[in-house]
């Protein structure tokens, strides 16, 4: 079980809950702070003066001050009017992650959402009631509203949910699940549930964690196209790296060379030749830049995941409220931006080196396209188109979301962020990078077909059998399609990543 409180949770559990149905508490702390707050949100609702959000309107609306009959009304009235998202659904484990940052940033008393609410989410945590939420709708200011609209319209019995299996009215789901829905809402209640980043932080911070995982892969695919092609190992040399000073360059010269140790595939400079070409020769360069950015992100993440976001902030022992603006989505889009810009320089790195194993007049002997009788059979020619035209979408789709902004609520909210289309935007790069590290992996292990695999190093001995018991050599053309789709199957696997990396720490710095 997992204690919340607000300030500690870490990128690791946020998986266990989303992945893995880990169970949540709050902490004592934060259940004196929730309930101090609420206490407090009450107390200012029956004074006359107007407090954003909660006796007032929003947006544009702020200065139209609300009749104290009405304060429970227009919070309910906010979340059906916000629920405006389109597109597809989102995954269960985005949901949940979004469930779980939400009650972690409404637990530190300075948003004054009820305790009974809070317990409800926790309920629907418990019993994967699962809110349908809508990927698009989102300007990444004033909160991820139409998202968190969808994800807080269950509690009331409204909307609608998955609950297993089955797409169903919350009422529905509430009643087979023996859940009591709430019957109000709090003053300032249905704001602090909508007004916050955590539909662009639960979605990025899924696409994050894997990010990490596939680049365990990409290394994994680098180190055994260089036993195919009989690369140089002395560009991988530590004492190279060193005196660069980037950590992630370091670090991933470092699991190259631990990964081909025992190779006598590769080769010393001059002995076949000068140099390699930079996709193989450069990659500790490339893939490090790619892990400092992953690192840079984790830290944005990090601090996102425990933050307060919603407006206005109640300070409960200065009797204060402050509206300000840590709904803004800035940081979360620009380093999601940046994320998705990093995840597809291992793509379009990993396809220069899928075509160098086709290509006859660059891989060092093997067959053309990695097959025998070639002219009778194409072999692996059109992996590679398979790969480039990934790798060209990756391209349109790194251009960042984070530099537009349409203004909104009458120019009130007059710059947003386009947050969660950044993360949006990563997760779909992520995917189709996936596609060309298996891409690559499965010409990799077929060219060592050709080239042998008795001298293999000795994490790429472990790859090269573990793919080969899944996927036969290609002795003369046959569907590919399947062999394509069982590697990235593979990679996702979560018992393929423990043979293949166990002991090993993904965010290890």
């Amino acid at each position: 079980m997992i204690i919340l409180d607000g300030h500690s949770l870490t990128l690791n559990q946020l998986v266990s809950v989303a992945r893995h149905h880990e169970t949540i508490k709050l902490s004592e702390k934060s259940i004196e702070l929730v309930n101090k707050a609420s206490s407090f949100v009450l107390e200012l609702a029956t004074s006359d003066n107007p407090v954003y959000g909660i006796n007032t309107g929003f947006g544009d609306l702020a200065n139209v001050q609300i009749e104290k009959d009405k304060l429970s009304l227009i919070q309910l009235n906010l979340l059906k009017s916000h629920a405006c998202g389109v597109g597809d659904p989102l995954n269960e484990e985005s949901v949940r992650a979004m469930i779980l940052l939400r009650i972690n940033a409404l637990i530190q008393g300075y948003s004054g959402t009820r305790l009974e609410t809070l317990e409800l989410m926790i309920s629907f945590l418990d019993k994967n009631i699962i809110p349908v939420v809508f990927e698009k709708g989102s300007l990444g200011a004033s909160g991820d509203l139409a998202l968190l609209s969808h994800m807080s319209l269950p509690l009331l019995g409204l909307g609608e949910v998955f609950y297993k299996g089955e797409r169903m009215p919350a009422s529905k789901a509430l009643k087979l699940a023996d859940l009591k829905a709430l019957d109000h809402l709090s003053p300032k209640e249905g704001l602090s549930l909508i007004n916050g980043t955590q539909g662009m932080s639960a979605i990025g911070a899924l696409v994050l964690y894997d990010a990490f995982r596939l680049l365990k892969f990409a290394n994994l695919s680098l180190a055994l196209t260089m036993e195919a092609l009989e690369a140089i190992i002395d560009a991988f040399d530590p004492k190279i790296q060193s005196i660069r000073h980037h950590q992630g360059q370091i670090n991933i010269a470092k699991h190259i060379t631990s990964g081909l140790s025992g190779s006598l595939n590769t080769t010393h400079q001059s002995e076949k030749r000068v140099q390699d070409a930079y996709s193989i020769r450069c990659a500790p360069q490339v893939h490090g830049a790619s892990l400092d950015v992953f690192w840079h992100v984790l830290d944005i993440l990090n601090k996102e995941m425990n933050a307060v976001t919603d407006n206005p902030l109640l300070f409960v022992e200065e009797k204060q409220v402050l509206s300000a603006g840590n709904f803004h989505g800035q940081p979360l889009a620009l380093g999601f931006d940046y994320l998705g810009m990093a995840i597809a320089e291992l793509a379009n790195i990993s396809e220069r080196r899928l075509e160098r194993l086709v290509n006859p007049k660059l891989n060092n002997g093997l067959p053309p396209f990695l097959t025998t009788c070639s002219g009778v059979n194409s072999g692996f020619m059109i992996t590679q188109y398979t790969a480039a035209s990934l790798v060209s979408e990756n391209k349109v789709l790194a251009h960042p979301a984070s530099v537009d902004s349409i203004p909104s609520s009458a120019n009130q909210e007059d710059h947003v962020s386009m947050g969660s289309i950044s993360t949006r935007k990563a997760r779909d790069i992520l995917d189709n990078t996936y596609k060309v590290i298996a891409l690559e992996m499965f010409a990799a292990t077929q060219a060592i077909h050709f080239r042998g695999s008795t001298q293999l190093g000795k994490k790429t001995k472990l790859a090269y059998e573990l793919i080969s018991k899944h996927i036969p050599f290609i002795e003369s053309d046959e569907i590919m399609y399947p062999h394509i789709h069982k590697i990235e199957t593979l990679l996702k696997d979560e018992t393929v990543f423990n043979i293949l990396f166990k002991g090993e720490d993904i965010f290890e710095k």
